[in-house]
């Protein structure tokens, strides 16, 4: 066993380049420099490329650009330069070009508190772009999961053909924790088979999910657009083909939602009282959650780690077998909007911090008290 003291943005940097990450487009931002600054370091001595971009909106073309050349790529930023690549999401998402983006998220709007935490980018990460669109959105809680969930985050990337979006934090990014570093994981690596001679049809829907992609320059013409297109790549406006596009982009999330789905139940066997917390904002219930049942209170956790496409079909589960749904975040209530979407009978509450700090235990503690006894 290989463990390894871990800083959040060295984990999410390292568990990139485990999953064959070779290029990386960026602009610094804090809090998530550190990944830029190990990235070109590491990437020259890997046959990867690095290169620093003017700005966050030409970071992700450079990246979708790379990946289209064969070159598996991520980029790194926080919320005002994630709001910035948005255009560029949704071209990744209509190219159907695999790419990585994480945002460490501070404190916002605008440039807001660069050196505090927030969880104000959840919404962001779903719908931050205009239109229809499939994304994937991973959330860590530990050092140790941002190494394995950035891998993951580059194979659905890679499987699905789509933007994937890693959101850690502020205190996540430059926390350390023990990863340990040497666990087997799997590697998506795969190209369509193609006959010679026989045409490529990239965006057929029989080429949706689990081909990957040829890469130019591999004897493989098609064409690459942001507008609605054929399976040849080529721009049409017939709406049947627009449907089908669409489709096509909500088929990927739905036939797949196995792999899509990454839960922590904490103590839910039993619970009468639940918790819906993600990220950070999750750390300190866990502790919550040992002392209230202590106290005879059953209570318990449920965090999702994959949090877009979220886990309602698991959520609702316990709809009518807890009295009380609390959902910790930090923000004025994001992830709140839709939890409440999947209970008809529990009574759903929030818990809000969104002065840059994270939460203490006692402000847990005695918000839950609250809730329970209301």
């Amino acid at each position: 066993m290989k463990i390894e003291l871990y800083q959040g943005n060295e984990a999410v940097a390292y568990g990139a380049l485990r999953a064959g990450v070779s290029f990386y487009g960026g602009y610094p931002i804090t809090p998530s420099s550190e990944i830029a600054e190990i990235m070109a370091r590491e990437l020259p001595k890997r046959d990867g490329v690095f290169i620093q971009m003017e700005d966050e909106i030409s970071s992700l073309a450079a990246c979708i650009g790379a990946r289209i050349a064969g070159r598996k790529s991520m980029t790194a930023t926080s919320g005002p330069g994630f709001s910035l690549m948005q255009e560029h999401v949704g071209y990744a998402a209509m190219a159907e070009v695999p790419v990585v983006i994480v945002d460490a998220m501070r404190g916002g709007p605008s440039t807001g508190l660069p050196t505090r935490t927030s969880q104000g980018d959840i919404m962001q990460a779903r719908w931050g772009t205009h239109g229809d669109h499939a994304v994937v959105a991973l959330m860590p809680s530990t050092v140790e999961e941002a190494f394995y969930l950035t891998i993951d985050a580059v194979n659905i990337s890679e499987r699905l053909r789509l933007p994937a979006v890693v959101l850690t934090d502020e205190i996540l990014s430059h926390m350390r924790e023990k990863v340990v570093v040497d666990r087997e994981v799997e590697i998506w690596e795969r190209e369509p088979e193609i006959k010679k001679g026989e045409r490529y049809f990239p965006f057929d829907d029989d080429n949706v999910y689990g081909t990957g992609i040829i890469p130019f320059g591999k004897g493989q013409r098609y064409h690459i657009t942001g507008l609605v297109h054929r399976k040849d790549g080529f721009p049409s406006n017939d709406p049947e083909v627009a449907k089908k596009n669409l489709d096509r982009f909500k088929k990927k999330i739905e036939d797949n939602i196995d792999l899509l789905t990454d839960i922590e139940f904490y103590n839910t066997d039993d619970a009468e009282v639940l918790y819906v917390g993600v990220g950070t904002a999750a750390r300190a219930v866990k502790e919550v959650v040992d002392v209230l049942r202590k106290r005879g209170i059953k209570i318990g956790l449920f965090r999702p780690k994959i949090v877009w496409p979220f886990p309602g079909h698991e959520l609702k589960k316990f709809d009518g077998k807890v009295s009380h749904v609390i959902v910790p975040e930090l923000n004025q209530g994001q992830l709140v909007q839709e939890v409440e979407r999947h209970f008809k009978t529990s009574m759903v509450s929030r818990l809000n911090r969104y002065d840059g700090e994270l939460f203490t235990f006692d402000e847990l503690l005695n918000g839950t008290l609250n809730i329970i006894k209301s």
